[in-house]
C-alpha cells in the first residue's frame, strides 16, 4: 500500500518530492525514453569501435611476471583477444600510496570468467618493478595475472591508467582500442549503481538539486576516486588509503601516505 501526504507536492529538504505511484510512473516513463536513446547511442559507439583500424607490434617483447620474463603473446593464454588494465605505479611508495583510481579500477576487475567465456583473456600491466608489484598484489589479494612492463614503449608500456584491447592472429599481435579517464568507469559497477540513487556518487561535479547533502570533510574535494579512513569517512588525512585497501586482512591504520598520497 502506498501512502501519500495530504499535499503530495511538498518536498522534503534534501530529498526528492513525494508523489503518488501513478505520478511517479509517468515521470519514470518519460525518463525511460531518454535512457533508451542513451543505450542506442552506446550501441552505435560500440559498433564504431569494432570498425576502428588496428596497429601491429612485436608480440615477442617480454614482460615480467611471477615466473620471470615471458613474451607478451603469453598473456593471451591461447585466446584470440586480450583486455588489459594499465595500472599506474609510484616507485617506492607504500601500498596505501598507490593510485586511488587504479586501485579502484583493478578492484572491480578481479574475475575474468565471463570474459574468458567469450574468448577474451585479461591481465594487469604496470610500470612498477616486479618485486614491489608482487608485494602489492599479495597484499590486495588479486588473483588475475599482473605483469611489470618497466622500460617498455607503448602500446604495452608507456603511459598508464588505460583500459586497452588487443587482438591476436597466430603470432601477430595488434592494438585495437584504448581508453582512459572516465572511459575506465565502464568496469566499475559501483559507480553505475550509485548513478541510480537519489544522492548519486557524491562527486563535486554532479548536478544535484538545491539542498542535497554535502557531507564531505571541510576542505575536501570529492572526486570519482577518493581515500577513506578506517571508519569509512572520506578524508585525505594521514591514516587514509584507497577504499578497497581497507577490506584487506590486517589492513590497519597507517602513519604515512608516502610521497604520493595526494594524487587524484
Amino acid at each position: 500500500m502506498t501512502t501519500t501526504p495530504d499535499d503530495p507536492t511538498t518536498a522534503l529538504p534534501g530529498r526528492p518530492p513525494v508523489v503518488d505511484l501513478a505520478t511517479w510512473q509517468a515521470a519514470r516513463d518519460e525518463l525511460l525514453v531518454r535512457e533508451k536513446a542513451h543505450t542506442r547511442e552506446g550501441d552505435a559507439l560500440a559498433a564504431a569501435r569494432r570498425r576502428l583500424p588496428m596497429v601491429e607490434f612485436d608480440g615477442t617483447i617480454e614482460v615480467v611476471g611471477p615466473d620471470g620474463p615471458v613474451p607478451f603473446l603469453d598473456l593471451f593464454q591461447g585466446r584470440d583477444e586480450l583486455v588489459v588494465y594499465q595500472h599506474m605505479w609510484y616507485d617506492g611508495a607504500p601500498h596505501q600510496g598507490q593510485c586511488e583510481g587504479c586501485t579502484t579500477t583493478a578492484w572491480h576487475l578481479k574475475d575474468a570468467v565471463y570474459l574468458n567465456a567469450r574468448g577474451v583473456s585479461f591481465a594487469v600491466l604496470t610500470t612498477g618493478p616486479w618485486d614491489e608489484v608482487a608485494s602489492y598484489v599479495e597484499f590486495m589479494g588479486y588473483t588475475q595475472p599482473w605483469y611489470s612492463v618497466r622500460g617498455l614503449d607503448a602500446p604495452v608500456g608507456g603511459a598508464m591508467g588505460y583500459l586497452t584491447c588487443f587482438l591476436r592472429d597466430g603470432d601477430r599481435v595488434f592494438l585495437t582500442y584504448s581508453t582512459t579517464g572516465r572511459g575506465n568507469e565502464r568496469v566499475n559497477g559501483s559507480l553505475g549503481l550509485l548513478d541510480m540513487t537519489p544522492y548519486g556518487r557524491g562527486e563535486a561535479w554532479e548536478d544535484k538539486p538545491e539542498g542535497w547533502p554535502e557531507d564531505w570533510p571541510e576542505g575536501g574535494s570529492p572526486c570519482w576516486s577518493w581515500r577513506s579512513d578506517a571508519d569509512g569517512n572520506a578524508t585525505w588525512g594521514p591514516t587514509s588509503r584507497p577504499v578497497p585497501q581497507w577490506t584487506r586482512p590486517g589492513a590497519t591504520p597507517v602513519d604515512t601516505l608516502g610521497r604520493h598520497g595526494h594524487h587524484h
